[in-house]
């Protein structure tokens, strides 16, 4: 990597080209129109409260009441002081979105192959190749923005790493610490999780050469040097990973305290996810052949075969007119795979997944190795509980591995060592040094092997009946003529995209095979490879990611329309809770318009996911009032949505009577199944160890009266002429909010499972919450003195390399 004109100018050029071509592939963006994604529809429904108080007042609440009944906002867009890295992400992510997106997988992916010593035009080749990848473009389309963002700034990490292990121990150090800083900025810890398993495999492979060369000095000074910059680059965001953990121990992902199930059954005792939750996204082995054959089983829930169907002659062929039949066969239910459902196939390409075929029997060392354990790992691991010897393991012994669900998402890794290994086959192939008899040899295996794996598809074909997990539902709706329809169309899309493989295999061969005869040149090659590469993977990406999901930018800011029912409820200016049981805790929609009990969150508040397992699914009136659900959707003979009014709701606050101990949280959650929640509150005693029962008498004229109320601030006047134990309708969060009697700091205590509760003393009192919490300053510390040391050591790296005596401008 020469600092010379020509290499500025042309590095220059390559990103104006990433550019226009992020731009082309998502040009309805540059009409002004933004990509519908359902994902980023339910996020903006969770975080309408926080964006608009943040908007009005200027001010980081850090705390939603729309949401959950309650919860932090640390995974909901919340801004940390002092967050450098997120400008400096911006910065990079310049287009409009999904363009920023896919121009960071092709600029990342490129800087990873300049540390890899490779050619400019290898290193757009690889970074086409592994931008189109068909699951990286679909991420887009559903909205997994965080996934995407993560994903593309790994090759980042990887290429310092590896600049590390070659000795460029200063740009090394820099380009890892700055990469490994937006990474974890990207918030996605799964993704980053994942890479640090093929980073593990690096290591081993590295170590083992340290060993047989004598090389070990070296070995350990480099993992001394990444390790430190690791620890920077996360540093960087002790903020944003402080209060996760804090809110992760809090969520679905911390340990329950409960030891039964809703029927009483013994719950299986876990620090992490449900094994189940885990898998429930687990790669078919077979299934996984569809990295080069897209739709081997059927490519997604809803596939476009338009007037090509089975299905379509049939509903026609039955009276149905050509508009409707044509209707039904854009979505038709094609996947048939072990997943509950796909939006589309992990397809790399048959272009890239033949190249990687060369590289494994032209490249050499320790480079394939890596790569190959890289592919292999994550292979086995996104087969889930499909091999459960492994996966098991993993979830039972390897740290962290069960914070994580849908371990189909691993392939991720594979999907990124394929194009590396495949780019390193094609510098092989234009390699002088490797003799033309051996690269003909490696042709030959792999065509062999190549058709093979086809062969195989067709021969096997006739042992498959075709038939998904989902095929009895469908059945239910379609009939049997239908599905058997439905059926054959799965087959001929099996047979069709095989030949279309078979295809493209044939086509990169002959490239090859022409190259290294010389019958053309090498840079001719290497356009008709890109050409090849380019329409393989656009071509499915365009099945499943194009203009018919762009919508004009309004629907995407407002993703949801107020109804009458909406509008009914918003004329109530009080505060209160509304619940839609067809959302059940899951769903964004009335959050993004009331205070809401549901939500949508990979890691729920573990309490009221508890409390909807116990006690809301069965409709318990008794805990939907102490939540003050005043409102609930019910639907109409006509399927309108109506809200009816629950007058029994408890209110914000208010006075009881009781305060019962019981001496566990099963016992806690299950009192709640007879309590008047009105007059009677329940503790654990082993977790509040300072409450003790008591009774407590209730004037008639006691009253509480909600002063204020915002998502982090929340005032009450309280007149009481006894003493009195005060239940709040607020969800219980153990750290950051703050209670306050007439200004002197008190403390309050989970009650009712998931509650607040506090004792408040005679008389007329002003009590106040408020959500201050202590990790974002403790965070806010750390970062902005890590960003300082990176800051200045990248600058004093950055200048040592360039005034250094006696170097010509290198690295």
């Amino acid at each position: 990597m020469k600092l010379s004109a020509k290499a500025i100018f042309t590095h220059i050029a390559v990103v104006l080209f990433f550019i226009v071509a992020s731009l082309a592939y998502f040009y309805p963006v540059i009409q002004g129109k933004a990509i519908y994604q359902s994902d980023i529809a339910l996020y903006k429904g969770m975080a309408k409260e926080r964006d608009d108080y943040k908007e009005n007042t200027g001010v980081e609440s850090y705390w939603t009441n729309s949401a959950f009944g309650g919860m932090p906002t640390y995974q909901l867009g919340a801004n940390y002081p002092h967050d450098y890295v997120k400008k400096l992400d911006r910065l990079i992510r310049f287009l409009p979105r999904p363009a920023d997106y896919l121009f960071l997988y092709f600029i990342g992916f490129y800087i990873l192959m300049l540390c890899m010593k490779m050619d400019w035009r290898l290193a757009i080749l690889g970074s086409l190749a592994f931008g189109f990848s068909t699951y990286y473009i679909i991420i887009l389309g559903v909205g997994h923005n965080a996934k995407a963002h993560a994903i593309g700034y790994l090759p980042m990490v990887l290429g310092g790493t590896l600049l590390v292990f070659r000795k460029k121990y200063i740009l090394g150090f820099i380009l890892t610490a700055i990469a490994m800083a937006l990474e974890i900025s990207a918030n996605h810890y799964q993704m980053t999780y994942y890479f640090m398993l093929l980073v593990l495999i690096l290591g081993l492979v590295y170590l083992i050469e340290a060993i047989l060369k004598k090389k070990l000095k070296h070995f350990f000074a480099s993992v001394a040097i990444l390790l430190a910059a690791v620890l920077l680059g996360i540093a960087t965001n002790a903020t944003g990973i402080l209060a996760t953990k804090e809110y992760a121990d809090w969520s679905t992902r911390g340990k329950s305290e409960l030891t039964i199930n809703p029927d009483g059954t013994e719950k299986e005792i876990k620090n992490g996810l449900d094994r189940e939750y885990i898998t429930q996204y687990s790669y078919g082995i077979a299934e996984s052949l569809n990295l080069f054959v897209p739709r081997l089983f059927g490519g997604s829930n809803s596939e476009n075969l338009g007037k090509d169907s089975k299905a379509y002659e049939f509903l026609t062929g039955q009276g149905l007119s050509p508009t409707r039949a044509l209707e039904f066969t854009q979505g038709l239910p094609l996947y048939w795979g072990n997943q509950p459902g796909v939006a589309a196939p992990a397809y790399i390409g048959a272009v890239v997944f033949f190249l990687f075929l060369l590289g494994l029997f032209l490249v050499k060392g320790k480079k394939k190795w890596w790569l190959l354990g890289g592919v292999l790992l994550s292979l086995v691991l996104s087969w889930g509980k499909n091999f459960p010897a492994l996966t098991n393991f993993m979830i039972d012994y390897f740290p962290l591995y069960n914070k994580f669900r849908a371990v189909s998402s691993i392939q991720v890794i594979l999907e990124l060592c394929v194009p590396i290994l495949a780019i390193l086959g094609l510098k092989q192939l234009f390699a002088d040094s490797i003799k033309k008899k051996e690269k003909i040899k490696a042709l030959q295996l792999s065509g062999i092997i190549a058709l093979g794996l086809v062969i195989v598809l067709f021969v096997i074909k006739g042992m498959f009946g075709f038939e998904g997990l989902s095929d009895a539902t469908y059945q239910q709706y379609f009939g049997e003529e239908l599905m058997s329809m439905i059926e054959r169309d799965r087959e001929a899309v099996y047979i069709s995209d095989t030949f279309r493989t078979l295809i493209y295999f044939a086509l990169t061969a002959a490239v090859v095979f022409l190259m290294i005869r010389g019958a053309i040149k090498r840079n001719m090659a290497l356009i008709v490879i890109g050409i090849l590469l380019v329409f393989d993977l656009v071509g499915v990406n365009q099945r499943y990611v194009n203009e018919d999901d762009f919508v004009r930018q309004r629907l995407v800011d407002q993703p949801y329309q107020a109804t009458e029912a909406d509008r009914q409820i918003q004329t109530d200016k009080s505060i209160y809770r509304v619940f839609d049981p067809s959302e059940g805790v899951v769903g964004s929609r009335t959050s993004y318009f009331h205070k809401s009990l549901s939500g949508y969150h990979a890691a729920k508040p573990a309490k009221l996911e508890d409390l909807f397992d116990f006690h809301l699914y069965s409709t318990n009136l008794d805990v939907l009032n102490m939540l003050n659900v005043k409102y609930i959707f019910q639907q109409d003979e006509d399927g309108k949505r109506i809200p009816t009014i629950n007058p029994d709701a408890n209110g914000p606050a208010w006075f009881i009577n009781n305060l019962i101990a019981v001496s566990s949280a099963d016992m806690e959650i299950k009192a709640l199944d007879s309590l008047n929640t009105k007059k009677s509150a329940v503790f654990d005693e082993t977790d509040q160890t300072v409450l003790k029962p008591r009774t407590f008498t209730v004037d008639s004229l006691a009253s509480i009266k909600m002063m204020d109320h915002r998502p982090n601030f929340i005032a009450y006047e309280m007149d009481n002429p006894n003493a009195g134990f005060v239940v709040f309708s607020e969800m219980h969060y153990p750290n950051g909010w703050h209670v306050s009697i007439d200004g002197k700091e008190e403390t309050h205590y989970r009650v009712n499972y998931a509650l607040r509760g506090m004792e408040v003393p005679a008389g007329k009192h002003t009590v106040i919450f408020q959500f201050d919490p202590e990790v974002v300053k403790t965070g806010s510390t750390i970062a902005l003195a890590s960003n300082l040391l990176l800051g200045v050591l990248a600058l004093g790296g950055m200048v040592w390399l360039l005034r250094k005596p006696g170097r010509k401008a290198k690295d």
